[in-house]
């Protein structure tokens, strides 16, 4: 029976691991979980799974949970109660858990998952901000300890699994596939009107709010170039972007040949959870319907068009030019969406500043941890100078 640690157990990624969990009792244990503030769920995933560890964001938050505990439960829970990145790094180093599940959203989780990889633990990786970051430093940390990173993305989910069993030699590109968002066919200068209700509405995949907004503008897709630079060894110039709405295909692989090999299923994320957890095996997933062809019709493709996505294009620059530039990226994408969401600025604004951001980025080598939290802490300073006196965005 594999233990496994989770970091991020109330997002979109952590419910689809404990519910694969669930299905496969036998299979797998949860031995920690750390979770942001979400109580009402996470007081539900420790009742059903008793984890021997949990931390929440705050000692706050961590004082309620204590009292929750105590009051809603028939039988005593023995748990461990941890708050803030101290117990998000005591959760993610857990000494019984034998692989992390790293989902929690943004920087937040760059500490936990190095200390996690420094402890020897194997990694099903979520969190791909991470890797846009500290990419260099975590893939080093990851041939010094010998251990597994394992893409729980599902477009690097699919290349992983394309790649299986197949030498590196004989691959030619990576072709990353993209919904393309709700804004596919909107005109470009309708985007300073969109509100928060429409760039939440995907029409393919229900996550949480800041990926869903990342998806919106193409950001994701931009993350996701630069960490699969990172996973697959690959420059820029080998690693495209297609738009396929269907999101049937989730990504695809070019050989040297000429073959391309795709991975295709029904959207659903417990396929590439399930396929990281349990790897090399696979688990019957038999809850999930299976895909139809010719049920499905006709799959399409197109190319991403910069006018509606300038934030592809920025995430290309960030990667091209290296040092701590996608970290600067990163950090300035995260306060422009948060700041979207809070109505303190507009949709249009958030490739905007960044661009504007980066420009002002006096790019550099990071050697140490601390150096990527100063450019990271100096970014979000940046975009909140640019934003305020930005107007808020419609609700």
């Amino acid at each position: 029976m594999k233990s496994i640690a989770i970091l991020g157990s109330t997002g979109s990624v952590g419910v689809t691991t404990l519910d694969v969990v669930d299905r496969f009792r036998d299979r797998f244990r949860v031995v920690a979980m750390a979770a942001g503030r979400n109580l009402d769920l996470f007081v539900r995933q420790i009742e059903r799974h008793r984890p021997e560890l949990v931390s929440v964001a705050t000692a706050e938050l961590a004082s309620e949970l204590k009292r929750r505990l105590g009051s809603s439960c028939k039988t005593e829970i023995k748990t461990e109660i941890h708050h803030g990145p101290e117990g998000a790094v005591a959760t993610a180093t857990h000494p019984a858990a034998e692989i992390v599940v790293s989902a929690l959203v943004g920087a937040l989780g760059l500490g936990p998952t190095l200390a996690a990889i420094a402890a020897g633990k194997d990694i099903a990786f979520a969190n791909k901000e991470v890797l846009v970051i500290a990419g260099e430093m975590m893939t080093a940390a990851v041939r010094e300890r010998g251990v597994r990173l394992l893409p729980v993305d599902s477009e690097h989910n699919a290349i992983f699994q394309c790649l299986e069993g197949r030498g590196r030699a004989s691959l030619k590109r990576i072709i990353l596939t993209a919904s393309g968002g709700p804004f596919l066919r909107l005109a470009p200068d309708r985007f300073a009107s969109i509100t928060v209700a429409e760039a939440l509405n995907h029409p393919t995949w229900r996550m949480g709010n800041k990926i869903t907004i990342d998806s919106a503008t193409l950001m994701n897709k931009g993350l996701e170039v630069i960490e699969a630079h990172w996973l697959f060894d690959l420059p820029a110039e080998r690693i495209a972007v297609v738009i396929h709405p269907q999101s049937v295909i989730h990504s695809m692989v070019e050989m040297i040949d000429g073959s391309v090999i795709a991975e295709m299923a029904e959207p659903d994320m417990a396929i590439p959870v399930a396929y990281a957890l349990a790897f090399p095996d696979r688990l019957p997933l038999d809850h999930l319907k299976s895909l139809s062809l010719v049920e499905r019709g006709n799959l399409t493709f197109e190319e991403p068009d910069p006018a509606r996505f300038p934030c592809l294009r920025l995430a290309y620059q960030a990667l091209e030019a290296g040092g701590t530039m996608a970290a600067c990226l990163n950090a300035a994408n995260e306060e422009m969406v948060a700041a979207f969401l809070g109505g303190r600025a507009r949709f249009a604004d958030i490739p905007r500043h960044i661009e504007t951001v980066m420009t002002r980025h006096k790019n550099c080598s990071a050697r140490t941890l601390e150096d990527l939290y100063d450019v990271d802490g100096w970014a979000r300073a940046q975009v909140q100078e640019l934003i305020g006196h930005a107007p808020a965005a419609s609700l």
